[in-house]
């Protein structure tokens, strides 16, 4: 049987049709994973009138979606945007979106998914996920109450106040603190009322392929044995990214393997990406993936500095989380120092205290073993932008911009120090349908893909919310286009 393992890279070639003497099962749709973008697949794809099986390989549904904070990114007018008096609109959220989530982005998979945010959010709604009209100031994590609106991607931080008018996105569903678990709580049950059929401990090993290269069923694992399911119109793959499997991680974005927090379950192992390969799929965006340092609260680090190997700035420290783990490690190799005094340092949940303390910048340059002169140049300047309220080099706002006063402590926020939390973003490349994609752009005749075993919008920038956002949208999409295949 080809392996499962999380240790393989290599594709896994489908089963030809012929070689099934009996299929043990049959549905309209086959969904595969019940993470967040699986369960809205086989809710859309039932309610399309389609006969549907879910299988999963965990004992339970959720996967990592079920372990995040449970943010979903939409905008462009929520109810709970209005309710909260925020204006916003699909043109901005569009905008914001390209240029955050970017380079490498899939400007159509945007446009598609901020004309359909309100619609998509009024879907929650309707499938049992609750949100309280109420705005929360904390920035990029899930507010610590039943808040359901948070700034959630840097929308008021430059270099985005230039390019789109700023609005928060973030939408927390109604349960204190993170919210994942909940979410799935509320998507699996909705999948059982529409009528789906789920198999729990189910992990699929093939998919099955007919004569012309059709996707027509899935081999699995069913309590124990060996089983052959057919799909009538389609397989949707949701199966997760590949974050647990260290030999694809070190095959397409090995500075991953550096971070010490992989977000994910054990089987966000490739699987699906692996299966839609032996098919004949493209993949996109291999190398990508989200790099977030856990400050908590996040802008604890925003009235302070924070500067490379060099002793230089080198972005605007409120920026968001993500945007600033990027940074580290990709720009900066994880060699990262956070300067403040007595007045900005905040306690943070993290447990982050200082390494270094000192009454001057030449003291900190020789205990750290930044460059003579670099950070006394660095806090020289700092200082003098903030004494007047402004940052010409990287246009921290206004109101975080406060003078660093001796003593100075610094924390290490290096790659070996600090938590360096991290998943995938690249997989399967796919049409808006959630149609997999061959390198030329034809379909994968009967295959679909959502969630993060896809190429999504997040490619080399990312953003609190889009994993769950996008993962739910484009499986509804995946879901409803696979029930509608004859």
């Amino acid at each position: 049987m080809p392996s499962r393992s999380p240790h393989e890279t290599a594709p896994i070639a489908p089963l030809d049709a012929a070689e099934v003497t009996r299929w043990d099962a049959v549905a309209d749709v086959v969904v595969v994973g019940l993470g967040c973008a699986g369960a809205s697949a086989a809710v859309e794809a039932s309610e399309a009138g389609a006969d549907v099986v879910v299988l999963e390989a965990a004992a339970m549904g959720g996967g990592t979606s079920s372990m995040s904070g449970g943010l979903l990114y939409l905008g462009g007018g929520t109810a709970v945007q209005r309710a909260c008096g925020f204006d916003d609109s699909v043109e901005d959220m569009a905008q914001f979106l390209v240029a955050a989530c970017g380079p490498g982005v899939d400007e159509a998979k945007v446009d598609v998914y901020c004309s359909g945010s309100v619609a998509h959010f009024d879907w929650l709604v309707a499938h049992g996920v609750p949100f309280e009209a109420r705005y929360h100031p904390e920035h990029d994590r899930e507010p610590p109450d039943t808040s359901g609106l948070v700034y959630s991607g840097g929308e008021d931080a430059w270099p985005f106040t230039e390019i789109a008018r700023p609005a928060p996105r973030g939408h927390h569903p109604a349960h204190a603190d993170a919210a994942g678990g909940f979410l799935m709580q509320r998507l699996v049950a909705a999948t059982h009322r529409a009528g789906a059929r789920v198999m729990t401990d189910a992990p699929v090993t093939q998919l099955v392929v007919d004569g012309a290269n059709v996707v027509t069923g899935v081999v699995a694992t069913v309590d124990g044995e060996r089983r052959h399911l057919r799909a009538r119109r389609g397989v949707v793959l949701s199966a997760g990214g590949f974050v647990h499997n260290r030999a694809m991680v070190a095959q397409h974005c090995p500075a991953a393997l550096r971070c010490n927090l992989p977000l994910g379950t054990p089987f966000d192992d490739g699987g699906g990406i692996r299966l839609g390969l032996g098919v004949g799929a493209a993949v996109r965006g291999m190398a990508d993936v989200e790099v977030g340092i856990p400050f908590g609260p996040p802008r604890s680090v925003v009235r302070g500095i924070v500067v490379n190997g060099a002793g230089e700035r080198f972005i605007n420290e409120d920026t968001y989380a993500g945007r600033l783990g990027h940074a580290f490690l990709l720009d900066q190799d994880g060699r990262v120092f956070w300067v403040h005094d007595d007045e900005t340092f905040a306690v943070n949940i993290a447990g982050y205290t200082p390494q270094w303390v000192a009454e001057s910048p030449a003291e900190l340059e020789a205990a750290i073993g930044l460059p003579d002169g670099a950070l006394a140049r660095t806090l020289d300047a700092y200082n003098a932008a903030a004494q007047v309220g402004e940052d010409p080099a990287w246009h921290k706002a206004a109101e975080h911009l406060v003078p660093l006063q001796p003593p100075y402590g610094v924390v290490d926020l290096g790659v070996e120090r600090a938590y360096y939390a991290t998943f995938t973003l690249g997989g399967l490349a796919t049409t808006v349908d959630g149609e997999v994609i061959r390198p030329d752009g034809t379909p994968v005749v009967g295959l679909y893909a959502a969630g993060r075993t896809t190429a999504g919008i997040a490619a080399g920038g990312y953003v609190s919310g889009i994993s769950l956002g996008d993962g739910t949208f484009f499986g509804r999409r995946a879901g409803r286009h696979a029930a509608a295949r004859h």
